[in-house]
């Protein structure tokens, strides 16, 4: 049986807040802020719920490092 996701829990409280309210990510920052969080405690690779924040990241990094 394969490991759980480490902030699974967390991704699952944004889709929940995300169909709560109309799918506005405003309303959901709290938990979207807190998935952050838990994703900052593991190193890159460790979370598959959280490669998109790690892309996200790199992405800002090259442009930034790109001017």
């Amino acid at each position: 049986m394969p490991q759980k996701d480490l902030c699974q829990k967390q991704a699952c409280e944004i889709q929940k807040c995300l169909q709560a309210n109309n799918y506005m990510e405003s309303k959901c920052q709290a938990v979207i802020q807190e998935l952050r969080k838990c994703c900052a405690r593991y190193p890159k690779g460790r979370s598959l719920v959280c490669s998109g924040f790690e892309k996200e990241e790199e992405n800002l990094t090259f442009k930034s490092g790109s001017k």
